[in-house]
């Protein structure tokens, strides 16, 4: 059963400085939905609202998952995990001093994500045959391309119903970034999740979006029906893709 979010008119400050504004967006039902902006436009900030680590100062969340529906506003980050929400957030964010396996254990802390360590953890390697050969490196030695890929598995290692992607380019290069977009798309599809992926790198997020969003100054400025519809926008195009 297919898992949505949706977001309503959410506002969002740190202490006296506004960051988002009445922002109003959803990814439903297996979607693969962008939303697309420059450093500095509320995407990370948004997604900290979503997880708990930020409450709005207005508007609601609310995701649907196996039937049901859950507020997350006021729910803990904790919380929102456990209803299989998992974010792989900007910069990765793993434990250096950890090997690859014990990185991604750590993601499998979820009630429901025990009783499939085996089998997802199996799964991981599959998917990223590198990890499996670097199971016992230290995760802060290895490539950046790799962490990436490490930080995608620690994800699935949750047994997630909702895949959040902050940021998944920072810090690689080209050919790793069309290599990470490839694989969350793949991913995507093998696990049938839902994704909301948040990215400055327009071309590239859009080869596997289905639509998406522009956020600009913390305000949706364009929604995009499909990823033609995002292509052929205008200022997109102009301010964002250079032609």
């Amino acid at each position: 059963m297919a898992s949505s979010i949706f977001i309503e008119r959410i506002h969002a400050a740190y202490g006296a400085v506004r960051v988002i504004e009445d922002v109003s967006l959803s990814a439903v039902d297996g979607e693969t939905v962008v939303l697309l902006g420059t450093n500095g436009n509320g995407k990370s900030t948004l997604m900290k609202c979503i997880m708990g680590i930020l409450r709005p100062s207005e508007g609601t969340i609310v995701a649907e998952i196996d039937g049901e529906r859950h507020d997350l506003v006021g729910r803990t980050t904790e919380q929102i995990v456990d209803l299989g929400i998992a974010l792989v957030p900007e910069g990765r964010r793993l434990f250096p001093r950890l090997s690859v396996e014990e990185n991604l254990l750590l993601g499998a802390f979820r009630p429901k994500a025990r009783a499939k360590i085996k089998s997802n953890l199996e799964f991981c390697y599959e998917a990223f045959p590198r990890l499996a050969e670097r199971r016992k490196q230290l995760a802060g030695s290895m490539s950046g391309g790799e962490q990436q890929m490490l930080a995608l598995g620690r994800a699935l290692m949750l047994d997630p119903k909702i895949l959040l992607v902050d940021e998944p380019s920072v810090g690689l290069a080209p050919i790793l970034v069309s290599r990470t977009i490839d694989k969350i798309k793949e991913l995507k599809d093998r696990y049938q999740l839902t994704v909301l992926m948040a990215e400055q790198n327009f071309p590239q997020a859009l080869r596997i979006a289905d639509r998406g969003y522009v956020i600009v100054h913390g305000k949706i400025a364009f929604e995009g029906r499909s990823a033609d519809e995002l292509n052929n926008n205008d200022l997109i195009r102009k301010f964002y893709l250079g032609l």
